[in-house]
C-alpha cells in the first residue's frame, strides 16, 4: 500500500496552532479561502454541465430539448470558462499566491465577499437563462465581474509585492485581469452588442485567462510536487519555457479574437514542442509510482497534445483541407484543464483538511475515467462518423466522473481538518 506523502508547504508552520478552530458547519465555510471558492467549484462542474448533456441527448433525440435564449454551444463556453474553472482558480490563488510570495496565509475573510457576489452572479445569471430575460443576463454577468474585480484587488497586492513580482505571480494576475475584459465583452453581448463581443469573450476566456493560469500553475507546481515525492529529482522549470509558452497562448488568442486562429499554427507547434519537452523533463514516467502526482503529470500532457492538433489542424487548412473541428479546443478544454483541476484540486483539498496526501482508489479511477472522456470528446470530431453520439457519451461521462468527485469533496469544505489545525 502507498505511504501518506506528508509534505510542508513553504511559508507554513510546521507545528499546531494555539487557535480553536471553528465548529462544523456553514460557519466553517470561510476558515480559508480554498472552501467557499472549491466548493462552488465542485458544484458548478455539476449544475453547469447538466442543461448541456440535456442539450446533448436531445439532440440524439432521446428528450426534448432545452430552450436557449443564446446559441447552446456559446452558453456552454462561457459557463466553463468563466463560471466553474475560474472557482478553483481563484480559490488556489488566494491560498498558494501568498506563499509563493513569502506573505502571510490568507484569512478566509478574504473570500467571502468576492464569492457571494461570483455565486449571486452566476444565480442571477442562470435565471436570465431560464426566463430569457437579456437583463438579467447581462446583470449576472456585472454582478460575476464585480466579484471578480474584488478578487484581483486583493491578489494585486499579493502579484505586485514591492520586490517580489515574479513572473508566476505577475503572469497569473495578468491572466485574471484579461479575464474582467473577457467578462465585460460578454456583458456587452448582453447588451446587443454583435457576435463579435462573444467570440472575443471565448478567445479571451481560453487563450488569455485559463490556458496561462493553468500553465503558471503547472510550471510552478508540478517540479515542486515532484521533488518532495521522487528520490532523486532535481526540479526544472526555466522561465524560458514559461514565457514561451505564455507568448504562444497570447498570439493565438489575439488571431482567435480577430477569427484568424487557423494562422497560429506555426507557434502552435511551437507550444507542442515545448509543452511537450517538458512533459519528458519533468519525468512523467517515474511520477507514474505516485498517483496523486501522476495526476498532475498526466494532465500537463495534454497541453501538448492539445497545441499538437491546433497546429495540424492549421498547417491542413493552409493546404485546403478543414478538418478536426473542435478536438482541439476539448483536447485543451476537457483534456488539460478538467484534468488538472480534478488532481490539483483534490491535492489541494487532501493538504489543506489535514488528510494524507493520497490518491485512494476512487479519485484515481475518477482521474483516469476523466482521461477517457476527453479523449471521447476529441473523437466526436476526428471520427467520420457518431459524432452526436460520441458527445453525448463524453457528457455522461463528465457527470460520471464529476458527480462522485463533488460528492466525496463538499463535506469536507464544512468540516473542520482533521489535524485539528485552523483553516
Amino acid at each position: 500500500m502507498q505511504k501518506p506523502i506528508q509534505l510542508q508547504m513553504p511559508g507554513r508552520p510546521a507545528g499546531p496552532q494555539a487557535e480553536t478552530p471553528p465548529p462544523a458547519g456553514p460557519g466553517i465555510l470561510f476558515a480559508a479561502p480554498h472552501r467557499p471558492m472549491f466548493l462552488a467549484g465542485a458544484a458548478q462542474t455539476v449544475l453547469a454541465f447538466l442543461p448541456w448533456v440535456w442539450e446533448l441527448l436531445a439532440r440524439n433525440g432521446l428528450l426534448a430539448g432545452p430552450a436557449w435564449p443564446w446559441p447552446p454551444g456559446w452558453v456552454h463556453g462561457l459557463w466553463a470558462l468563466y463560471g466553474v474553472f475560474p472557482f478553483f482558480v481563484f480559490g488556489f490563488l488566494m491560498t498558494a499566491m501568498p506563499r509563493w510570495q513569502g506573505m502571510p496565509d490568507t484569512p478566509g475573510s478574504a473570500a467571502r465577499l468576492p464569492w457571494l457576489c461570483l455565486v449571486g452572479g452566476w444565480l442571477v445569471f442562470d435565471a436570465g437563462l431560464l426566463l430569457a430575460l437579456p437583463g438579467l443576463l447581462a446583470a449576472g454577468l456585472a454582478l460575476v465581474l464585480a466579484g471578480w474585480m474584488l478578487a484581483a484587488r486583493f491578489l494585486f497586492g499579493v502579484a505586485f509585492r514591492p520586490g517580489k513580482a515574479g513572473l508566476h505571480p505577475v503572469a497569473a494576475w495578468c491572466a485574471l485581469g484579461a479575464g474582467a475584459v473577457g467578462l465585460a465583452a460578454w456583458i456587452a453581448f448582453a447588451l446587443g452588442a454583435g457576435a463579435a463581443a462573444a467570440r472575443i469573450g471565448l478567445a479571451i476566456g481560453m487563450w488569455w485567462l485559463l490556458t496561462p493560469l493553468f500553465m503558471v500553475v503547472g510550471h510552478r507546481m508540478i517540479p515542486f510536487f515532484s521533488a518532495s515525492a521522487l528520490p532523486r529529482y532535481e526540479a526544472y522549470r526555466p522561465d524560458w519555457t514559461l514565457r514561451l509558452l505564455l507568448a504562444v497562448s497570447a498570439l493565438h488568442g489575439a488571431l482567435a479574437m480577430a477569427d484568424l486562429a487557423a494562422l497560429a499554427w506555426p507557434a502552435d507547434l511551437v507550444g507542442a514542442g515545448c509543452a511537450l519537452w517538458l512533459s519528458w523533463k519533468w519525468q512523467l514516467r517515474r511520477s507514474l509510482a505516485v498517483p496523486i502526482l501522476a495526476m498532475l503529470h498526466l494532465g500537463f500532457v495534454w497541453l501538448g497534445i492539445a497545441w499538437l492538433l491546433f497546429g495540424l489542424q492549421g498547417l491542413l487548412a493552409a493546404a485546403g483541407i478543414p478538418t478536426l473541428g473542435l478536438a482541439p479546443l476539448h483536447a485543451l478544454a476537457v483534456g488539460y484543464f478538467a484534468t488538472m483541476t480534478l488532481a490539483m484540486v483534490s491535492r489541494v483539498t487532501l493538504g489543506h483538511s489535514g488528510r494524507p496526501l493520497v490518491a485512494d482508489g476512487l479519485t484515481w479511477r475518477l482521474a483516469l475515467a476523466l482521461h477517457g472522456v476527453a479523449l471521447l470528446r476529441v473523437l466526436a470530431d476526428v471520427l467520420p462518423v457518431g459524432h452526436d453520439p460520441l458527445l453525448a457519451l463524453a457528457g455522461i461521462g463528465w457527470l460520471a466522473v464529476f458527480g462522485p468527485w463533488a460528492g466525496r469533496l463538499l463535506p469536507i469544505y464544512l468540516k473542520p481538518r482533521a489535524d485539528g489545525r485552523p483553516g
